[in-house]
């Protein structure tokens, strides 16, 4: 899938332009790059090779928080195989974007976290919510729902 991408941070703009300002590291616009494979996609939907299956982010949305009132929960893992967190191959940052445009990055280091995340969503958000994890050996993988 083609993005831009922000040369200093690494983040995708999945929406078809490059911001004015990098979101996440508040680059300028400048620092953008066109790539065209910039998010990988499986080959066959339908029959997900094991890299595809330990890279694609799999969404679970549960529409009532257990933390927060007024609130829906976002948990991400990455893919139906576990994925590495080691330093030699790990999943470094997991991005949200709600109708493509982003919303939170989280950043995870190998070896004491799990190649997952969490958002605690307002519960009248709503709309197609996108998650692109990356991966230092694999790059840049998305899968998206529902809110």
């Amino acid at each position: 899938m083609k993005g831009y991408v922000c040369k200093m941070c690494g983040f995708i703009s999945i929406d078809g332009t490059a911001p004015g300002k990098c979101p996440v590291c508040g680059a300028p616009e400048s620092a953008f790059e066109e790539k065209d494979n910039a998010v990988k996609e499986p080959e066959d939907a339908g029959n997900l090779t094991d890299l595809e299956k330990k890279h694609i982010p799999v969404i679970h949305v549960v529409k009532k928080c257990g933390l927060l009132e007024g609130c829906q929960d976002v948990h991400v893992n990455m893919g139906e195989i576990p994925h590495p967190m080691t330093p030699e191959h790990s999943i470094g940052s997991i991005d949200f974007y709600l109708d493509k445009k982003f919303v939170a990055r989280v950043h995870l280091t190998p070896e004491k976290l799990n190649a997952a995340a969490a958002l605690h969503m307002k519960s009248d958000a709503s709309g197609k919510l996108s998650v692109v994890s990356s991966c230092n050996l694999h790059g840049c993988w998305m899968s998206g729902a529902d809110l």
